[in-house]
């Protein structure tokens, strides 16, 4: 298929993105690196009148780090934040999640904040930026806002970001003393999405583990240490309350077991790699 008509505009600075997102209200969409809106675009399940490329905008392209997280700008790709030379040392979670987002050719086009933009519950940024408790920063003609990473997914492929606002960067906390980070994930083939997908946060007194392609958002929620005689119990809870879908991939049932075993796989990675 191809796209229906739309107007493109190749924004050179802030200002003249957010001008054209402001007039265009409902109707205009933002594009970065494309690798998950130009298939919804042939596919017409995105029919923006105007869609605004912001590659071109030199102050979107920052790595930053301070105030104890590394803020990273809309137009920065995932190959360019997994090749920082600081991501093992100071996010192993994010660094350890990177080589499952796609593949090589997608990861050197795509955005990392247009993984987060487009909200696929299943996807591995979300869901680590929710276990790290990031913050998503967005900008529009009337000025700026951060968003708690826990706020910012609504549902399947829904977010915060309102009529002409864009997202211009996101906070990913940086490692902390004393905390140990896993990711795990089981997919059909590496590079697809997860059917199941783990991401655990461990301190000295317990585990916050994050689950994603179970509900339609990550979630997340406090576990006990592994030798607690109610991890099995918390992990069992979690694996219910994620009302599990079924779909060509995998069973609901399936689905539950997967958070069971592998969170707790998950979980106790996390504390071995305690600091």
């Amino acid at each position: 298929m191809k796209p229906a008509p739309f107007d493109f505009l190749r924004a050179e600075t802030l200002p003249e993105a957010l001008d054209s997102l402001a007039e265009a209200g409902d109707e205009g969409r933002v594009i970065a690196g494309g690798q998950s809106f130009v298939p919804m675009l042939a596919m017409r399940l995105a029919r923006p009148a105007v869609l605004v490329d912001i590659m071109g905008i030199a102050e979107l392209r920052g790595l930053d780090r301070g105030r104890g997280a590394l803020r990273v700008g809309a137009g920065v790709r995932q190959a360019e934040l997994a090749s920082w030379p600081d991501l093992a040392e100071t996010l192993p979670l994010v660094a350890a999640a990177l080589p499952y987002v796609g593949h090589v050719q997608t990861r050197s086009r795509g955005t990392v904040c247009g993984s987060l933009a487009h909200a696929d519950p299943s996807a591995e940024l979300p869901l680590c930026l929710i276990a790290l408790g990031g913050e998503v920063h967005l900008r529009s003609r009337k000025g700026r806002r951060s968003i708690s990473a826990q706020d910012f997914f609504l549902g399947m492929m829904a977010t915060a970001v309102a009529p002409g606002e864009m997202i211009e960067a996101v906070s990913f906390p940086l490692k902390k003393k004393g905390e140990g980070y896993a990711f795990r994930e089981i997919a059909r083939r590496h590079g697809d999405y997860a059917v199941v997908a783990c991401a655990a946060v461990a301190t000295t007194t317990g585990v916050r583990l994050a689950v994603g392609g179970v509900a339609d958002t990550p979630q997340m929620r406090p576990m006990p240490l592994p030798g607690s005689v109610d991890l099995d119990d918390a992990l069992n809870d979690f694996a219910w309350a994620l009302n599990s879908r079924e779909d060509l991939h995998a069973t609901a049932r399936y689905r539950r077991e997967l958070v069971r075993q592998l969170g707790r796989a998950t979980i106790e990675e996390a504390v071995r790699c305690r600091d």
